[in-house]
């Protein structure tokens, strides 16, 4: 597999160091380690596949490019562009694979509250909240173009609605979040959010930051028969998975806990995952999961924007 990167900020070059030496050139207009200035530069019987780490605004030309000129895409999440139809479309008829990137969904522990959730021992789930911080402030403060809009919002939300849906599947369709608290605690765009749906039998709640100094994820979820948490990620580790089960009618809970102490796999694992997609011939392309959190984005970003 033959890949360009478009864009060498922070994530396009980690896609540039687990590619190897499939990557066979990389594109962006003022980084000087690029190979190109432009994804047109680039021969196109020379790459295979195109993987788009550019600020939101270009993807939508670079994807509809790639696809058209049958390239298998990647995409770093979120996927902000209301023609994800027509992109589909092209995908399907180009016999390509469209992929929109969540790194987290490898994430171990994620992996496991999945399959935990999915077991039905947990019972009936009452609540899950969700923390992702990290200390990013100032970076996004004196970036170009990351300092606007709904800032932290669309960044870490992203991540974080994705989460939702891995754990929950399609149910989370149905759901509409609303902005609880947005501050401008360093930075013009706002640096903290929490957002949640709280009338549904499953209530949801999630908070993100740019000001947790030291980066972290926490998720708990309360259930019927027990509840699950997950401390920290593997990246920024340790990372712990507890299950405790309830006992009844109160008392302390029998629990287990698993910790890891291992580099982040996630990147790894994706673009193998990636890579296996593209092998088998699977379209890849079903984008409902993107369209859903793009609409819940634009929409909490709209309100909050609103809020004095």
């Amino acid at each position: 597999m033959r890949i360009v990167i478009v864009g060498l900020g922070v994530q396009g070059v980690k896609r540039q160091k687990i590619a190897g030496d499939n990557c066979v050139a990389s594109i962006d207009p003022v980084n000087p380690a690029a190979t190109y200035m432009t994804l047109q530069d680039v021969p196109l019987n020379s790459f295979d596949a195109v993987f788009i780490c550019t600020p939101d605004e270009p993807k939508y030309n670079l994807i509809r490019y790639s696809l058209v000129n049958k390239k298998h895409v990647l995409v770093e999440k979120p996927l902000a562009c209301e023609n994800t139809e027509e992109l589909r479309r092209l995908a399907v008829s180009n016999n390509v694979v469209f992929y929109t990137a969540y790194n987290h969904r490898f994430e171990p522990h994620f992996v496991r509250m999945r399959q935990l959730i999915n077991s039905r021992k947990l019972g009936r789930i009452y609540h899950c909240r969700m923390f992702y911080g990290n200390g990013t402030a100032r970076l996004v403060r004196d970036s170009a173009w990351r300092d606007a809009g709904a800032g932290v919002l669309p960044d870490l939300g992203s991540h974080l609605l994705d989460t939702m849906h891995f754990w929950f599947g399609d149910e989370v369709f149905q759901r509409s979040f609303s902005i609880l608290s947005k501050q401008n605690f360093e930075n013009a765009a706002p640096d903290h959010v929490i957002f949640a749906d709280l009338h549904s039998s499953l209530t949801i709640e999630a908070e993100m930051t740019l000001l947790s100094w030291r980066n972290h994820f926490t998720c708990d979820i309360f259930a019927e028969h027990g509840s699950a948490h997950i401390r920290s990620l593997c990246k920024w580790g340790p990372s712990t998975f507890t299950h405790r089960s309830r006992i009844l009618p109160s008392g302390r809970p029998t629990e287990t806990s698993d910790t890891i102490v291992q580099p982040d796999p996630t990147w790894q694992l994706e673009y193998e995952h990636f890579l296996g997609l593209c092998a088998d011939g699977s379209d890849n392309c079903a984008l409902e999961v993107d369209s859903w959190i793009h609409g819940e984005l634009e929409r909490m970003g709209k309100e909050e924007l609103l809020i004095a």
